[in-house]
């Protein structure tokens, strides 16, 4: 059996080890996935579009996430990289406290915006540190005007 490995990196060789003595192999790629409870991760296993290697990404690196169905673009300052997750799944592994979801499709870094812009229609435009512009939909209009207490 193949298992997805979210625990912090002191513990990832501990349980890794404990795991494959089990008989169980660890792959990223794999349709379950162990977690740490009340333990947000500090790092994502993501893949590089261009030499389509599996890379970990530091969490402080990731700008925004964008959902296009099942797959995931995650954008940091510089690159993007591509998952094959679901966002609330990520979501719930990210701490709520630096990220927010603003759209039913993009979660955001919160102290990765770089400048907010209202609009008329109950919406606002953000300008991410990577030069990304996305929008707050209305439906999460107040929860984002309550997160950043605009």
């Amino acid at each position: 059996m193949k298992i997805k490995l979210a625990v912090s990196r002191q513990r990832y060789k501990e349980v890794e080890n404990t795991l494959t003595q089990c008989g169980l192999e660890i792959d990223d790629d794999a349709d379950f996935t162990l977690s740490e409870n009340n333990r947000y991760i500090d790092r994502l296993s993501v893949r590089d579009p261009v030499s389509d290697e599996r890379v970990f990404l530091l969490v402080e690196d990731i700008v925004l996430i964008e959902a296009f169905g099942h797959n995931l673009e995650v954008h940091s300052k510089s690159n993007g990289y591509q998952l094959t997750e679901r966002l609330y799944k990520v979501l719930d592994m990210l701490d709520p406290t630096q990220f927010l979801r603003i759209s039913n499709s993009v979660v955001i870094a919160r102290n990765k915006v770089k400048s907010i812009s209202p609009t008329l229609s109950m919406k606002f435009i953000l300008t991410m540190q990577n030069g990304k512009k996305v929008d707050v939909t209305r439906s999460y209009y107040y929860i984002f005007k309550e997160y950043f207490g605009i």
